[in-house]
């Protein structure tokens, strides 16, 4: 009896051993089966996003001389200095660019929108934009507040220039990987960059501006029929009507208003533009608005270029307020004038330019 009853123990560990053989080989398999199997892909989580990258040692933010106040501005927003840099010129106008900080496989952000003298902050662009690329920067991004040559972006006569095309392929060739830009003066721009482009609106600070300043009987106020998209984007956001001023274009910087499209009789009027350049426009414009009964007129617009007798146009005319952005620092006269009120747009570009680095989504600024 002992030896049947140890030979059922016997037999039973053998079972029990063949058992576990078998299952350790069934998990195995079934381990290699689901290596073999395509894994679902889950998207992956954005990283949190930082108000501060001074401890970011692949990040850094480099100015030209075209706006560095705005530069100053977005690095106070996300908490970096502008970069060290030295830029001359030579007795005959040749820029000189270079770096004085190491840049080798760091992420760059290049502030330099190209106003005026449009071709000399364009050509410090480019070279700024070489001695990066050539200094081994990982990625160079250029942040262009304002775009020049952007009203130059169809052939709209015989034998010109698509200028604005021209100026994509010249920022590109130089070494770009990624543009940043600040309404553009036609969003199809965006088409001429064989590399990833962000478009931003001014319109969030803008409205924000004008809500809080809760004008009766608001009506937004289109001056061209070109700008209706922008104009009916920022009735929606701020809840008023919509306005179109005909006019027609009959030289460069040259324009005849026709008449008012909508009413626009006892309303308080804001004229939404994206440049403000001689003013020719925006003053036949408001003259336009008065004499179809408005009570007061308001403008606002994302690129106070204001050349030639804009100021002294301005000065003189009936409009009650311009609000312009920092995209393009004012001249000294613009700065001294009581209608134009400038806001800042560094705290939205630094939030894009930071988006960018920590690769989180830019989508939410367009709101």
């Amino acid at each position: 009896m002992e030896a049947e009853a140890s030979t059922v123990t016997v037999e039973d560990k053998q079972q029990q051993d063949g058992g576990q053989a078998a299952a350790k080989e069934a998990a195995q398999f079934a381990a290699v089966e689901a290596a073999a199997k395509p894994k679902e892909v889950k998207p992956a989580a954005e990283r949190k996003r930082t108000r501060n990258l001074s401890e970011d040692k692949r990040f850094k933010l480099f100015s030209g001389t075209a706006n560095r106040p705005l530069a100053d501005k977005i690095g106070i927003h996300i908490g970096v200095a502008v970069g060290e840099s030295k830029i001359q010129r030579f007795a005959d106008g040749e820029v000189y660019f270079q770096l004085l900080e190491n840049v080798r496989g760091v992420d760059v952000f290049v502030v330099q929108p190209t106003c005026y003298p449009v071709d000399q902050h364009l050509v410090e662009l480019l070279v700024m934009i070489d001695a990066l690329k050539r200094a081994s920067a990982a990625r160079i991004t250029v942040v262009v507040p304002y775009y020049g040559y952007a009203r130059q972006d169809r052939k709209d006569r015989p034998r010109v220039a698509i200028s604005a095309k021209l100026i994509a392929d010249l920022l590109t060739t130089a070494g770009a990987n990624r543009a940043l830009f600040v309404d553009l003066h036609a969003a199809q721009i965006q088409g001429f960059f064989n590399i990833p482009v962000d478009h931003l609106f001014a319109s969030p600070v803008l409205v924000g501006y004008f809500r809080e300043l809760a004008l009766p009987n608001l009506t937004v106020v289109s001056p061209d029929a070109g700008g209706v998209e922008r104009a009916r984007f920022f009735a929606q956001k701020i809840g008023a009507p919509l306005a179109i001023v005909d006019k027609r274009r009959t030289d460069m910087n040259v324009t005849e208003v026709m008449h008012v499209i909508g009413d626009v009789t006892g309303k308080t009027c804001l004229i939404i533009d994206d440049i403000v350049d001689t003013a020719g426009t925006l003053v036949k414009t408001v003259d336009a608005l008065y004499n179809s009964g408005a009570a007061s007129v308001y403008a606002c617009a994302s690129h106070a270029v204001l050349s030639g007798p804009a100021i002294d146009r301005i000065a003189a005319s009936r409009l009650e307020q311009l609000i312009v952005t920092d995209t393009i620092p004012l001249r000294e006269a613009a700065q001294k004038l009581p209608k134009i009120k400038v806001l800042s747009i560094a705290g939205l570009l630094g939030a894009a330019i930071e988006s960018i680095h920590m690769e989180t989504s830019v989508s939410s600024l367009f709101n």
